[in-house]
């Protein structure tokens, strides 16, 4: 009996079970809520169209993860600024049934002020804009069983938000304003200080495609919090890419002679992920340490590795990246307003593999190796707004120094300053200056580079946030950025390390939005 016959059999037993729960449980009681998040958003100096940054020439057989080197970031004083006004809807219904069983159902609509609604064209009226095809998601829609087996078990089937520890890594949010859920079978174990979760999400089916070419993500996530002072957490997540990629897709001769030499033979993508995290409170003092570390088989990265003007990329990647974030702080409890100081560091490691030296420029046969960086799964942790993290922000480290206080029990006041860095900056063309203008010096000599920089910048960043009431709060927001010329001249920290920040200068940047939220 195989392994997939019996992981297959377990959940049709675990999912009969909980059919069997619903079928002979009474509808008790029925729930509405929901909730609505508005936030209006405003960057300057950030953002531009898609451009391309440097011209291929100067980058040929460099594997830079692409056919060209573009970005969606201008850190320049020209051109509009951007801004937006979002607004998001949850309405949910929770059904009680008898027998420790309820169902649970949760609309889900985001959209863009002025998009998908209304028409420009007010001079006829004539409204040409409107498409609802995708205005309303069902964000959860779950089945729960509670006591199963008469143990201290929940399950969970459905499409369902999952939320592991603080979300570090995984949560429901991609954004401020836009949720995320799994369609996933999670398994709940909590008894006395000790809960464990257990889930297996289907993140994209390719039954159409190929038999096993199906992206899944399993986890573990357990905690121990019998002792006050200090929680500790430790767990496993396993996300699998079952379909194989190719470079070619040639005749059985050009698939022969790849075979004897040993190229393109990409197999699954396996991504692991074991972490632990320790957090607790005393004497005044908080604290919270975060490490992760990712392994094992890159192969759907490393197909996007084809050095420029190559057919071939890197059929042997491997993921080998470690992931930390570390909180100090301490509150001064018998001080007016009641301030808090803290540090924090974060850290996400990168391998940037994009530069090649002179005998790799010689060689027809050169094999490329493909650059990786720490994968922050389905985070949605915000370390620099500015530069548009949201949670994919890889590469790259933080140091911040900030203070809280609280003038009342309902508003929260916070500043910090921080610096930020490249972890493993990308070395650019060599270049000239001309009256203070750069200029690439030599197309197709794409060995000859300039050591890339490795600083972000350093921000000022404040927030305050009002709670109306336990349902009701609003937040402005600001943040300043001191362009770095790292950050300028351009390296691999966005999408997990996969896409470029350069931009046209060296503009100071800043990011300001406000929001509200009311939950009912």
């Amino acid at each position: 009996m195989n392994k997939s016959f019996l992981l297959k059999g377990t959940i049709v037993f675990i999912l009969c079970a909980t059919i069997t729960s619903v079928a002979v449980a009474e509808l008790q009681s029925v729930s509405v809520g929901g909730e609505l998040r508005i936030r209006g958003r405003w960057y300057i100096n950030t953002f531009a169209p898609r451009t391309e940054r440097i011209p291929p020439a100067f980058i040929q057989k460099r594997p830079v993860g692409g056919n060209r080197i573009s970005s969606i970031f201008k850190w320049d004083d020209e051109g509009s600024d951007w801004t937006r006004y979002e607004t998001s809807v949850l309405l949910n219904f929770k059904a009680d049934f008898t027998d420790n069983v309820s169902a649970f159902i949760e609309f889900y609509d985001w959209h863009i002020w002025g998009e998908d609604f209304r028409s420009r064209d007010y001079v006829t009226g004539i409204d040409t804009r409107a498409d609802s095809k995708d205005d309303v998601e069902i964000e959860q829609a779950y089945v729960e069983v509670r006591e199963l087996f008469g143990a201290p078990l929940t399950l969970r089937v459905g499409r369902q938000d999952l939320i592991m520890g603080k979300g570090w890594l995984v949560t429901n949010m991609l954004t401020p304003s836009q949720y995320s859920s799994h369609d996933a079978i999670r398994l709940t174990y909590k008894q006395g200080d000790w809960t464990v979760d257990a889930f297996a999400s289907k993140l994209n089916d390719r039954f159409q495609i190929e038999q096993d070419g199906d992206i899944d993500f399993y986890g573990i996530y357990g905690t121990y919090a019998g002792w006050k002072p200090l929680t500790v957490s430790a767990y496993w997540y396993f996300l699998r890419d079952g379909l194989s990629p190719h470079d070619t897709t040639g005749n059985p001769v050009m698939e022969f002679a790849e075979d004897l030499v040993g190229r393109d033979d990409y197999g699954v993508t396996k991504l692991h992920t074991v972490g632990i995290r320790a957090f607790g409170k005393s004497t005044g003092f908080d604290y919270d340490l975060e490490l992760a570390y990712q392994f094992g088989d890159a192969d759907s990265l490393g197909a996007t590795f084809k050095p420029i003007g190559m057919i071939y990329g890197d059929d042997n990647a491997h993921w080998g990246d470690l992931g930390a974030e570390l909180t100090l702080g301490y509150t001064f409890e018998d001080v007016k307003w009641s301030p808090r100081i803290y540090t924090l560091g974060v850290y996400f490691q990168g391998h940037d593999n994009r530069s090649i030296n002179f005998w790799d420029w010689l060689n027809p046969f050169y094999e490329p190796e493909a650059s990786h960086s720490f994968n922050r799964l389905f985070s949605d942790k915000n370390y620099l707004p500015t530069v548009n993290d949201n949670g994919w922000l890889s590469n790259y480290w933080q140091v911040q120094l900030g203070f809280e206080l609280k003038p009342t029990e309902k508003i929260l006041l916070h500043v910090h300053g921080a610096y930020d860095g490249i972890v493993s900056p990308f070395d650019p063309p060599k270049t000239f200056k001309v009256l203070g203008r750069k200029f690439y010096a030599a197309p197709l000599l794409s060995f000859w580079t300039d050591e890339g920089e490795s600083d972000i910048g350093w921000e000022i960043a404040a927030w305050i946030k009002y709670n109306y009431s336990k349902d009701l709060w609003f937040m402005l927001y600001g943040n300043y950025l001191f362009v770095g010329d790292g950050l300028a001249q351009g390296a691999y920290i966005q999408g997990n390390g996969t896409d470029f920040s350069g931009g046209s200068d060296n503009n100071d940047a800043g990011y300001i939005f406000w929001m509200t939220v009311l939950k009912f």
